[in-house]
């Protein structure tokens, strides 16, 4: 997951759309008016899958799955999903509880006598819901110089698991890769079949899933798309890792048909038990399930997830109440999937969308400013909110990321150019100074208090 402060930093790249376009009426036409914009921005290369109510809305590729022979993305191109992969993982895990191989409330060290002293307090629930303190080896400052080396599930284990725990088992969440490979692990175990195999043994064979399946580098993938990144210089490969780092936690590839077989799969009772499907979407701690995130946005449930690995960014979605799904699928590094992904839902849903580009920016004084400026402490998440003005212009800088333009909409609401996301600032109703601001995200409010 990301944090708040990376939600916006991950966009950075991201130019502001330069043209402003009438809405459309037609959902679909609007839906191809949404994803055009982020194509025309050269922001966003892949592909986008909408079914609502069993009808496909929108099935398309855009841009190229290979720059250099000219391929283009289409609905048979294959992705890397990422944390997409997650979700399989847990569910792998839920199909092995029903089997008696293990329970979910048992601690890890009964699956793996040689687990460390350290982690006598965690159960398997604790690692699928990321509440379990073992700190994620991304994080870890030799990350980056080890990514490129083939490894196994057990050598990757072995990189965290004498690591100190980051909290008490149970009490907090924190994303960690760490969790999820140590998952696949155990399914290896405890199975005895490899993660590979058991995924297709158990998830995409029964569901045909054909065009679904753990990434190599050294496979010849027929339809793979290439992951490219933006840098000053024009689009280039993004870097080179080893698809046996991210291994149960986010080693996937697949395809918009394929998942939304899953999705079809998943919920409706294919794949696992009803108490158990029950089980893996039901949050825990900060809205997060077992291998998901389960969201109210604006007034509907949504079950969602994202991924990200070198040079593809990713988008699962599944409106349960309303039979949508919708899957963005990139590679492009980059937050466009996800801003598309919830541009899409919104619109399927019949509500309104208004893009970073259709906004007016309009000019606010500089007394008004000021009064805005200062820090405000997030209450979602444990960091702050700089607002500052800068060049007749505020900026805002959660936590440590770079300090992100706001453009005045009114004189009490503000856009973002780089992501779709507003700034509101209110009053006290007694003193009326200014003392908090909310932030508008992927249908979600995060408050902010004015220290």
């Amino acid at each position: 997951m990301r944090s708040l402060a990376a939600t916006l930093l991950c966009l950075t790249s991201i130019a502001s759309f330069a043209q402003t376009q009438k809405p459309a009426t037609d959902p679909q036409a609007r839906m191809r008016q949404i994803i055009a914009n982020y194509v025309d921005d050269k922001s966003f290369m892949g592909t986008v899958l909408v079914v609502k109510d069993g009808k496909t809305l929108i099935n398309s590729g855009y841009g190229s799955a290979d720059l250099e022979w000219n391929v283009p993305d289409s609905p048979a191109t294959k992705f890397r999903l990422g944390s997409l992969t997650k979700q399989f993982t847990a569910a792998s895990i839920l199909l092995l509880q029903e089997r008696g191989k293990l329970n979910i409330d048992d601690p890890v060290s009964k699956y793996m006598p040689d687990a460390p002293a350290a982690w006598s307090k965690i159960t398997i629930y604790n690692v699928l819901t990321h509440t379990s303190g073992i700190p994620s080896f991304t994080g870890f400052p030799d990350y980056r110089t080890t990514e490129w080396k083939d490894t196994t599930p057990a050598e990757l284990v072995a990189r965290f698991r004498d690591k100190p725990l980051d909290f008490e088992p149970g009490t907090k969440f924190n994303y960690s890769n760490s969790g999820y490979v140590l998952l696949g692990y155990l399914i290896e175990k405890v199975s005895g079949q490899t993660y590979a195999e058991f995924l297709q043994q158990n998830i995409f064979i029964p569901l045909g899933m054909k065009d679904t399946g753990i990434d190599s580098n050294a496979a010849i993938l027929p339809q793979r798309a290439q992951g490219y990144r933006r840098t000053p210089h024009g689009i280039e490969h993004d870097g080179y890792i080893s698809m046996t780092i991210p291994f149960s936690a986010g080693a996937l590839y697949s395809t918009t048909g394929d998942l939304v077989k899953w999705e079809q799969g998943l919920y409706g009772g294919k794949v696992l038990k009803p108490e158990s499907l029950a089980k893996m979407t039901t949050p825990f701690k900060s809205g997060y399930g077992c291998g998901i995130f389960i969201r109210t946005v604006d007034g509907h449930k949504l079950i969602t997830h994202g991924g990200g690995i070198e040079g593809f960014n990713t988008s699962l979605n599944y409106y349960p109440d309303d039979k949508l799904t919708v899957i963005v699928l990139g590679n492009l590094t980059g937050g466009a999937p996800d801003m598309i992904a919830s541009n899409l839902g919104k619109v399927a849903l019949g509500q309104q969308v208004i893009l970073p580009s259709e906004r007016k920016a309009i000019d606010v004084s500089s007394a008004l400013l000021s009064e805005y400026a200062g820090t405000y402490r997030m209450t979602d998440a444990p960091i702050d909110n700089v607002i500052a003005i800068k060049d007749g212009h505020l900026t805002t800088k959660l936590a440590g990321q770079p300090a992100l333009d706001l453009f005045a909409e009114s004189e009490t609401k503000f856009f973002l150019k780089v992501v779709d996301a507003q700034v509101e600032f209110f009053r006290d109703p007694t003193t009326h100074a200014i003392n908090r601001l909310t932030l508008y995200q992927n249908g979600i409010e995060h408050q902010g208090k004015k220290q």
